[in-house]
């Protein structure tokens, strides 16, 4: 029997709008897997609580509703991360894991989650087309604002450093467009070897969940896991 797949999405969307409406579930099924697409706290379907100190265990309130046993898992940027702070942390729970949508930016601290956060609760502005995007994601109808900027400003983020990923055991997938601003995969893929670089031609990080390499690239490196 084949390991359930987990799918993870990325900042301000939803494991609906991500996993479902570009056909991951229904593409999966047709292989004959069942997956398990898990909305973060804060975001989608999940708890929207508006205090930073409520997202302090937010990698662990992904983890308690994994299934049973280990998983293969599929993460697009925040939910990237997730993945494989949590593979680091627990890899007894993974079977394989694919990540996209991070690189070099996983390594890096600057003050986008604050221009972000303000933008989206409204006591700031920015110019930076990323945090306008963020921002307009942030008005969809199953998000929560106050919630968002909440998370982007809690505290005790795991910090990710090559130490804390070189306790992962599982094999790992990396799907990174060229396009991308998480970029270049570089750092992470020196901090995980033997994993393997798949790289998108000409997408940019919101194309990527939709993008036909990465799901053809996913469903290949699933195929193998079996």
């Amino acid at each position: 029997m084949a390991p359930p797949v987990v799918l993870v999405p990325g900042f301000a969307t939803s494991a609906s709008r991500t996993w479902g409406d570009n056909g991951w579930i229904d593409l999966l099924a047709d292989i004959g897997r069942t997956a398990f697409a898990l909305d973060v706290l804060g975001s989608g379907s999940c708890e929207k609580p508006h205090d930073p100190a409520a997202y302090a265990m937010f990698e662990q309130h992904l983890l308690d509703r994994f299934p049973s046993e280990p998983v293969d898992a599929i993460g697009f940027s925040l939910g990237a991360r997730t993945l494989l702070t949590l593979a680091a942390l627990h890899p007894d729970r993974f079977n394989s894991l694919i990540v996209s949508g991070v690189g070099r930016n996983l390594f890096e601290r600057d003050a986008t989650g604050e221009s972000i956060a303000s933008a989206i609760d409204g006591t700031g502005d920015s110019n930076d087309p990323t945090v306008r995007y963020f921002v307009q994601l942030a008005e969809a109808p199953d998000q929560d604002p106050l919630a968002l900027a909440a998370f982007m400003r809690r505290p005790s983020a795991v910090p990710m450093t090559p130490e804390l990923l070189g306790a992962i055991t599982c094999p790992v997938l990396v799907v990174l467009g060229d396009k991308d601003f998480a970029g270049p995969a570089d750092p992470l893929m020196d901090a995980l070897p033997g994993s393997r670089l798949v790289t998108l031609r000409n997408v940019d990080h919101f194309a990527t969940p939709k993008d036909f390499g990465f799901i053809d690239a996913a469903l290949s490196f699933l195929s193998t896991q079996n």
